[in-house]
C-alpha cells in the first residue's frame, strides 16, 4: 500500500507541475516540441487512411478529452446515453477497454458484464445506461461487432478515442474538468495528447464540474461549450439492493467510523464530494487510476463503512462485505436546449448517410 500512495503522490505532484510552465514545463518543453510535431504527421496520415476505410453506416459521436488521465468522462458518456434515449434514439458504446486484453474479435455485451474481461469503464457505461457495448483496440472492429450483435443500434457513441484518427466521426465532444487545459502544452512539458487549438474543430466543449467547483474561464476556443455538473445522488449497499439517498446515509453513518477507497482518475476530487455531504472520513485511500481490487484491498478492520465509486463497485462483485457502500453519481448539462441541440444534428447526419 505504501508504494501505491507513493505512486498517485507522484502523480498528483505531476499534475501541479503541468497547471504551470515552471522548470519542469521548461526542462520538458524539448520533448514537448518534438511530440508535436510527430503527432502532426501522424495526424495527417492517419486521416488519410482513414478517408479509405469504412465507416460506420449510422452517426457516430465522439467522447474524448485533451487532457490526459480522468476527467470524468464516464459520467458524461452515461448522462448522454440517458439524453439520447429520451429522444428515442438506440445508443451503443465502443470503448477500446484499458487494460483488456483483445483477441482477434471484440467482445459485445450489455448489462452486467465482467469489469475483468470489458474493463471498468465499459462495465459501468453498460450496467448504468443499459445499453450495449463493444469492446476493442480497433475502434472499426468494435462498431462492426456491436452493430452484428445489436442491429436496432442507430447511433454509436464512443468512449474516448479522440486521438484515434482513422476512426471516421460525426460529432466530436471534448470534455474537460476544472484544470481546463492546464498550463497549454503537449506531454511531457503539459497534460495534453492534442494541442489546445484542437478545440477549434470539435463540435462542443464540456466541463465537468462538481458542488464545489466553478468553471475556468471561457476562451471560446470550441464553438459550442456547456457545463455538466456532477454530484452523488445516493449510495448503495454493494452486497444488496439497499439504497440511501445523501440524507439517509448521512443519518446512518452517525457515529461510525468511515474509509473511502477511490481508483480513479482524480480521486481526491471523491473525497472532497464525500465530505462536502457532511461525511466524516477517518481515512482515505486514493489509489491509481483503473486499479485492480483484490479481497484485501478494502480490507479495514477498524471502518465501520468503507465507500467506494461506482467506477471501483463493477471490480468488486465478488467481495461480500456488507459494510461496503457505492457512491452513485449524476450528472445534468447547463444547457436545456443540448439534447434537442444532438438530436437535430443526428437526425440530419442520418439524413445524409442514407
Amino acid at each position: 500500500m505504501k508504494a501505491l500512495n507513493l505512486g498517485s503522490a507522484l502523480v498528483g505532484w505531476l499534475h501541479q507541475q503541468w497547471l504551470r510552465r515552471g522548470l519542469w514545463a521548461w526542462i520538458m518543453a524539448p520533448f514537448s516540441l518534438l511530440a508535436y510535431i510527430v503527432l502532426a504527421i501522424r495526424h495527417v496520415s492517419l486521416r488519410s487512411i482513414a478517408a479509405n476505410s469504412p465507416r460506420a453506416p449510422i452517426p457516430v459521436i465522439m467522447v474524448g478529452n485533451l487532457y490526459i488521465g480522468g476527467t470524468g468522462k464516464t459520467p458524461i458518456v452515461i448522462a448522454l446515453l440517458e439524453q439520447l434515449r429520451a429522444k428515442g434514439w438506440h445508443p451503443g458504446v465502443i470503448s477500446r477497454g484499458y487494460g483488456v486484453q483483445a483477441g482477434a474479435d471484440a467482445l459485445t455485451g450489455c448489462g452486467t458484464i465482467d469489469a475483468a474481461r470489458f474493463g471498468d469503464e465499459p462495465a459501468l457505461i453498460a450496467r448504468e445506461s443499459g445499453v450495449p457495448v463493444a469492446v476493442h483496440p480497433n475502434r472499426r472492429l468494435a462498431w462492426q461487432a456491436l452493430l452484428k450483435h445489436y442491429p436496432q443500434t442507430d447511433v454509436i457513441v464512443s468512449d474516448d478515442g479522440l486521438q484515434h484518427a482513422t476512426l471516421m466521426r460525426d460529432i466530436e465532444l471534448v470534455v474537460q474538468d476544472t484544470r481546463g487545459v492546464g498550463n497549454g502544452w503537449l506531454l511531457p512539458a503539459g497534460p495534453l495528447r492534442d494541442p489546445p487549438s484542437r478545440l477549434r474543430t470539435v463540435d462542443a466543449l464540456i466541463t465537468r464540474l462538481t458542488r464545489t467547483e466553478r468553471a475556468p474561464p471561457s476562451k471560446g476556443l470550441a464553438p459550442k461549450e456547456l457545463e455538466a455538473s456532477m454530484s452523488i445522488s445516493g449510495f448503495k449497499q454493494l452486497t444488496s439492493e439497499q439504497r440511501l439517498s445523501p440524507s439517509e446515509f448521512l443519518a446512518f453513518c452517525e457515529n461510525k467510523s468511515l474509509f473511502a477507497y477511490a481508483g480513479i482518475g482524480a480521486p481526491e476530487r471523491f473525497f472532497v464530494d464525500l465530505r462536502t455531504l457532511g461525511l466524516q472520513l477517518q481515512r482515505t485511500t486514493p489509489l491509481p487510476d483503473h486499479h485492480t481490487f483484490t479481497p484485501t484491498t478494502l480490507c479495514a478492520p477498524q471502518a465501520d463503512i468503507v465507500i467506494i465509486t461506482s467506477k471501483d463497485a463493477v471490480k468488486c462483485e465478488a467481495l461480500s462485505d456488507s459494510k461496503i457502500w457505492v457512491a452513485q453519481v449524476h450528472s445534468t448539462f447547463s444547457d436545456p436546449y443540448f439534447a434537442d441541440w444532438l438530436d437535430a444534428r443526428l437526425n440530419k447526419i442520418q439524413t445524409a448517410l442514407h
